[in-house]
């Protein structure tokens, strides 16, 4: 089935869930659950409102509810888990891979999070807590314990045997870690090794260096860069000491580009990444008043430089006209640098030594930008007000506010990462404060000094 097919199948799905729900046909929206896959069913419920949510949650199969709960998105998770208890949670958590157990459990309270440890046997529940004690966004916090490790001195005979004794391997199981005695980490075994090369070979003579240890404290962004650099399938994870911790498989590695992508997208409008669609109006409200009141100051700082030629532009009523142009062109030209930084900054491709010199890059396509639509609006303004002083005006302020925009595309994301401040969250509402006070002022003020 194609993507295309399988997203039409699921809305069809939704489409007949809410049909049930209206209709009070619990038996058939079971069976519709119950027929899903854990991952179709977490994006159903994500697109359901929330009273609705909280009826089908408890159709689901107990049994799969932690493969669901591993699927959805923080806050619609959080939201469920506050309609269970204690023990279901257990239940819920039994069987899941130690990664996503230990993300589950970071949404819930410290008490709860130790009555479902305590249901554990001891060795599941020395995983899970080696995972808690990392940052949830480190490599520490993305790896999964759940590992098979050799040694050095046996053969690929041996291996095998102990893979079938060992009968199921873990779900994305493309290679085996070798460690010595005390599981210091020394080179990866590929699967593909084992079974095609002699099996007398020892697992030294067989095994590889290719792949680097990540270590625990990296970051999840650098994390998911490694893998895309060198295509990864999974990778180990180390301590300082050079000790084996656990792995990361791609599927976390996915899950970790999603979550960027979607920081990088709503971060700008101040959202979470994580942010419900269909969450309450109140939640709603609280959430993005915050920012809409920074908006408003900036909105403000704009309008109080406009105020400061308010007898400039009463003289001269095609100033008003003009205005929203010189804004949007800076906004605009800012907005593309700003969004190019952020992306690099993300990918690492940024750093002390290229940061001058993209400046100056960006300052010269600022000013060709700024000489070429300058000469374009100058005009069309010509033409429309039969007036080649407005004309050469506007297009001063273009040529500048547009090299404004450019550096401070350049400069406000640097300077914001510098002082530990996320650039995708704050760097569009202090680009268009600049770039709105600096054409205002370019603008009006020359419009004050040579028309009026």
């Amino acid at each position: 089935m194609s993507e295309l097919d399988h997203n039409h199948a699921l809305n069809q799905s939704i489409d007949t869930l809410s049909d049930a729900l209206q209709s009070g046909r619990f038996v058939r929206m079971r069976r519709l659950l119950a027929g899903l896959h854990p991952a179709e069913t977490a994006h159903l419920l994500e697109s359901l409102p929330p009273t609705e949510r909280k009826i089908c949650w408890p159709l689901i199969n107990p049994d799969l509810r932690g493969d669901v709960l591993s699927y959805i998105g923080e806050e619609v998770r959080t939201d469920l888990m506050t309609e269970m208890d204690t023990a279901d949670l257990i239940n819920a958590t039994e069987d899941l891979d130690t990664d996503d157990i230990a993300d589950i459990l970071q949404d819930l309270p410290d008490h709860i999070v130790h009555e479902v440890l305590r249901a554990m046997d001891s060795q599941h529940r020395r995983r899970v807590e080696a995972v808690l004690a990392f940052d949830e966004d480190s490599a520490g916090g993305l790896m999964n314990t759940d590992v098979i490790t050799v040694r050095t001195d046996i053969t690929l005979e041996v291996v095998l045997r102990y893979l079938r004794m060992l009968g199921e391997l873990p779900e994305n199981t493309d290679s085996l870690y070798v460690v010595d005695h005390d599981d210091h980490y020394l080179g990866t075994l590929r699967l593909s090794q084992v079974v095609s090369r002699s099996r007398s070979l020892l697992v030294s003579e067989a095994m590889s260096h290719q792949v680097d240890p990540i270590p625990a404290n990296m970051s999840d962004r650098d994390v998911a860069r490694r893998f895309e650099k060198h295509d990864l399938i999974s990778a180990p994870v180390i301590d300082k000491d050079n000790h084996l911790l656990g792995r990361i498989t791609i599927d976390d590695v996915v899950d970790v580009i999603r979550d960027e992508a979607e920081h990088s997208m709503l971060s700008m409008a101040g959202l979470g990444e994580d942010e419900d669609t269909f969450a309450p109006v109140r939640r709603s409200v609280n959430r993005r008043s915050v920012w809409l009141g920074v908006n408003l100051l900036t909105a403000f700082l704009a309008s109080w430089v406009i105020g400061l030629f308010d007898t400039t532009i009463q003289k001269q009523v095609a100033l008003a006209v003009l205005m929203p142009i010189v804004a949007s062109m800076g906004g605009i030209a800012g907005s593309q640098t700003l969004t190019l930084v952020i992306r690099s900054m993300a990918l690492g491709q940024i750093n002390d030594k290229n940061q001058r010199w993209l400046l100056r890059k960006e300052f010269l396509v600022g000013a060709s930008n700024g000489i070429i639509w300058a000469v374009a609006i100058a005009i069309v303004t010509v033409i429309w007000f039969n007036s080649l002083s407005l004309g050469v005006l506007i297009g001063t302020a273009i040529v500048i506010n547009l090299i404004a925009a450019a550096l401070a595309g350049v400069t406000i994301p640097l300077t914001l990462k510098r002082i530990g401040i996320d650039p995708a969250l704050s760097g569009s509402v202090l680009l268009t404060t600049v770039t709105d006070v600096i054409g205002f002022t370019a603008f009006l003020g020359f419009a004050s000094m040579f028309i009026v």
